[in-house]
């Protein structure tokens, strides 16, 4: 599964299983993390892996994480998608702002754009909606750019599935990401209205910050242990068969951890063993 396709936006087509950066900076989302050499050498394995989707954001660092891609990956391999987020301003590893101002998330574009060495950003998502400014005036600015030239497609992150209905009247969105995996389905109304108008759905924290990787969950590691996998690669998995809208992009500092995610797209779960999981929630 993890060689099967979803076209973002009914013409970007990725594989299912892409890499999230938020693990290659420092705690918070701040700062650097280990050695720099380390970073590009992770991204530059997960795209020989066939990884063609880097979900990002110009606040992860800030601005570190698209460094680290640019410097590893420039020039881009043909069919490579990167997806990055603004309208959050960071000031230090434990403030972040809301910045919906269409101003603002111009300024916050065109600087992802330079970082990242490109004239057009894949998927550029809306990283929190802006109570203090109209949705209207947030989504225009991102229309804007987009007829501009500087945005092939306009996502959202954390909405609830009445903003999404919203948010399409206004603009044509390809790609939400929530939080939304095995243990917690909170977002199954905006999953489901995901794949009735075939909108793409990063689930963030596919892994739940780790906590699906352990073992000490009997049916996953019953699971497990019938397919010679882990439970990571079970919950991964699940989510792969949940949906196909669903496109989980989980982070990691190592290869290792990289490939072992990226098997878990070959494993197939029995109905018997869906419906087990299924029942966890």
């Amino acid at each position: 599964m993890s060689f099967e396709m979803f076209f973002i936006g009914r013409d970007l087509p990725v594989h299912r299983i892409g890499l999230g950066t938020g693990q290659l900076v420092g705690k918070g989302h701040w700062g650097p993390r280990g050695e720099r050499e380390d970073a590009v050498k992770l991204l530059r394995h997960a795209v020989m892996r066939g990884v063609d989707l880097i979900d990002t954001s110009g606040d992860y660092g800030p601005g570190l994480a698209e460094e680290l891609i640019a410097e590893a990956l420039r020039p881009y391999p043909v069919g490579l998608a990167i997806a990055t987020k603004g309208g959050i301003v960071r000031t230090s590893a434990t403030e972040w702002h809301l910045d919906g101002r269409p101003e603002s998330l111009r300024e916050m574009c065109e600087a992802s754009l330079r970082r990242l060495g490109l004239e057009t950003i894949d998927l550029y998502q809306l990283h929190r909606i802006d109570p203090q400014v109209p949705l209207a005036e947030q989504l225009g600015a991102l229309t804007e750019l987009r007829s501009e030239g500087k945005i092939r497609h306009i996502g959202l992150d954390s909405v609830s599935a009445e903003q999404l209905r919203a948010a399409v009247e206004l603009a044509e969105i390809a790609s939400v990401q929530n939080r939304f995996h095995l243990l917690d389905r909170e977002a199954t109304s905006l999953l489901e209205l995901c794949e009735e108008r075939q909108v793409a759905f990063l689930p963030w924290s596919p892994l739940n910050d780790g906590a699906l990787t352990a073992p000490g969950r009997p049916v996953v590691d019953e699971i497990a242990a019938a397919h010679e996998a882990t439970p990571a690669q079970i919950a991964l998995s699940w989510l792969l068969h949940r949906s196909r809208v669903l496109l989980p992009a989980p982070g990691t500092v190592s290869t290792a951890h990289l490939d072992e995610n990226l098997a878990a797209g070959d494993i197939e779960l029995t109905k018997e063993e869906l419906a087990k999981l299924d029942a966890l929630a």
